[in-house]
């Protein structure tokens, strides 16, 4: 898929949420937060599958989501289904 360029606004909201899920500040996403982020977003996803997304979405596999993998999921849409 090709990166669509974000607005500085599009990409603050972005941050926004991201921080929200972020809970423990430390600006990495850890799988347990990934798993109250898709509930929230998409109650219709069943935990059972999320941490195969989450696996999906950690492009570099450290255990986590950083920002940048944050914005590419995001503008993917992976999160409306």
């Amino acid at each position: 898929m090709e990166d669509i360029k974000l607005t500085e606004q599009q990409l603050a909201d972005i941050r926004a949420e991201f921080n929200f899920f972020d809970k423990d500040g430390n600006g990495l996403i850890e799988l347990p937060e990934f798993i109250e982020l898709l509930t929230v977003l998409s109650p219709k996803t069943k935990v059972s599958a999320v941490e195969e997304g989450f696996n999906l979405i950690d492009d570099n596999h450290d255990g986590s989501i950083d920002f940048d993998e944050f914005v590419k999921w995001w503008q993917e849409g992976w999160w409306e289904y």
